[in-house]
């Protein structure tokens, strides 16, 4: 590869230069690989609603230029001279963190999400001190122990959203333990729902689905829902009341949680993968009454992951997709406010190179 010299290479990507702005096509530098790092071409980057989150500074902690973008898939370009798992060619994968600080006691339970020290894609101060950019660009360069393997048998750009929307819904249904005579409610059928509806009925739940309205039924019983529910209908509540052994909340919206927890049975727990803006009135008795629990989930370990890789290769799961050309990101990003896909935005990264002209 001839552009990745030792001071580092030209990178080209599509960033936020401040809170308001679209994104524009900028050039930047990654840093030159060391020894245990992979050079990745990247092929596709799946958008997730945190991206813009993100680039519109609403969790407070943005630096601006922001390539965003951790669903990342492409082709090892290079890798340095102590690289052991990964060689040339070879199709990975790179999630939400690049590093971790590999050594705290979450590190060694395989859990980095939870590391104090952990460097995040982008948005991020990687441990040189530098910030990180994510994969709305054409390569990247990672730690070879935050690179993952993808199944031969997985397209690739469907196979992208897996790496955070896959990892994010996987992770919290193995821990509580959803599988054959357990009844899990996903909350939500977007890029992360419709992935939670996939995983669930793979592990052999039984899966029902809570939506606002019943316009996405028919597509919740394809990806594996055996029932589909609209909470806009009062009813609903009283219905299922004391139905679910897990439920797993995916929206960001303001929602009354007390009611959602009345649909649990006795002993069941219900897991936040969202953030409401605003911070949700919790009573006692919802919890009290059935000795329920309220929990919270962030994506997976780096070894979770890859078994969330290896797992939907087995049973042939990826994301629902849109492929776009990165010169219409700034209408996808409008289009996922408004939950205008199904289910998931894929960038096309070959489109990167006529965005800037070669």
């Amino acid at each position: 590869m001839s552009h990745h010299h030792s001071h580092g290479s030209h990178a080209h990507g599509y960033a936020a230069l401040s809170t308001k702005a679209p994104l524009q096509l900028i050039h930047f530098e990654r840093r030159a690989p060391r020894a245990q790092d992979v050079v990745i071409d990247i092929q596709y980057c799946g958008i997730c609603h945190s991206d813009i989150h993100q680039v519109r500074d609403e969790w407070g902690n943005a630096v601006f230029p922001m390539v965003p973008g951790h669903e990342i898939v492409g082709v090892v370009a290079a890798v340095g001279s102590g690289v052991t798992k990964f060689t040339v060619g070879q199709r990975v994968g790179v999630g939400c963190l690049v590093d971790s600080c590999q050594h705290c006691e979450q590190c060694d339970n395989g859990l980095e999400q939870f590391c104090a020290e952990q460097v995040g894609t982008y948005n991020a101060t990687d441990k040189d001190g530098t910030r990180t950019q994510g994969g709305y660009s054409d390569h990247v360069v990672v730690d070879e122990k935050f690179v993952l393997n993808i199944p031969d048998n997985l397209p690739m750009d469907a196979a992208a959203p897996l790496l955070c929307a896959g990892i994010t819904l996987y992770s919290p249904l193995k821990h509580w333990q959803a599988g054959p005579g357990k009844k899990v409610a996903i909350v939500g059928l977007g890029g992360l729902g419709h992935m939670g509806v996939k995983i669930a009925h793979a592990l052999g739940a039984e899966v029902t689905v809570l939506s606002q309205t019943l316009s996405k039924e028919a597509d919740g019983k394809r990806l594996g829902a055996d029932h589909f529910y609209a909470t806009s209908d009062k009813s609903t509540f009283k219905k299922l009341a004391g139905s679910f052994d897990l439920i797993i909340n995916t929206v960001s919206m303001d929602l009354d949680w007390n009611a959602y927890l009345n649909l649990l049975k006795v002993d069941g727990t219900m897991v936040l993968l969202g953030v409401p803006e605003k911070k949700v009135p919790l009573g006692a008795f919802p919890l009290i009454m059935g000795r329920r629990s309220l929990a919270g989930s962030l994506i997976g370990g780096i070894a979770e992951t890859q078994e969330m890789l290896d797992f939907c290769g087995k049973h042939n799961i990826v994301s629902d997709i849109e492929v776009i050309d990165i010169r219409e990101v700034n209408e996808a990003y409008e289009r996922v406010i408004k939950s205008d896909v199904r289910y998931r935005f894929v960038i096309d990264m070959e489109t990167l190179k006529r965005a800037h002209g070669h």
